[in-house]
């Protein structure tokens, strides 16, 4: 989806559902019917109305009021649901014509394949599981286990960003991930890390 704020709020709102249960339930008079409804949910949206939110060398031409109604289409409720938020600030002219060598996509599907592997053998037992983001609690406190300084470092920071125990469980989720395209059997440190660095629209200054 793209142009996120766009949409009706009460539109937005009807994803709540089948992005958590991972199904829709539709009720008429008469009936009431549920259907699956798994899929990966991919959206972007401007900071701001104008764009320029988080531009520094940009002036912010929207108000903070305007800013207000635009960013409160996006409910807590729904970017609860949402495993990662990243914000992408302007790339710098020197940086897009740099000569850069990263990882090749070749070996990237290497890796992605080699953990979704992992994740088939984890979880070769759960008919209705078959990757990470499909945990429910109690596998989450199974397959996600932290040492004491991991533990510490998730602490403070649903401490400090005030994370909810849904964004919590996400958190844990997209580090068992990491930790699998690295290969690793235990979730370190720097996983968590990175995982925290994915809530970026749960930190001040964005939805209140």
């Amino acid at each position: 989806l793209d142009e996120l704020p766009e949409f009706k709020r009460d539109v937005l709102e009807v994803m709540r559902q089948p992005l958590e249960d991972r199904e829709v339930t539709i009720s008429r008079a008469k009936f009431t019917v549920t259907y699956p409804s798994s899929f990966m949910l991919v959206a972007s949206m401007n900071p701001s109305p104008g764009g320029y939110f988080n531009d520094p060398d940009a002036p912010v031409t929207s108000s903070p009021a305007e800013m207000q109604r635009y960013l409160s289409k996006i409910s807590g409720p729904l970017l609860d649901r949402i495993d990662i938020h990243i914000e992408v600030t302007p790339v710098p002219f020197d940086k897009l014509s740099e000569d850069r060598k990263g990882e090749s996509s070749v070996d990237i599907r290497k890796r992605v394949t080699a953990a979704r592997n992992i994740q088939s053998k984890r979880f070769l037992n759960n008919e209705k599981v078959h990757y990470n983001a499909q945990m429910n609690t109690k596998q989450i406190r199974k397959h996600c286990a932290l040492d004491e300084s991991s533990k510490q470092l998730l602490k403070t920071a649903i401490e400090r960003l005030n994370l909810s125990a849904r964004a919590y469980d996400r958190i844990l989720k997209v580090a068992r991930t990491i930790a699998d395209l690295e290969a690793s059997e235990n979730i370190e440190g720097a996983h968590i890390s990175e995982a925290i660095q994915y809530r970026s629209l749960d930190r001040d200054g964005w939805l209140g």
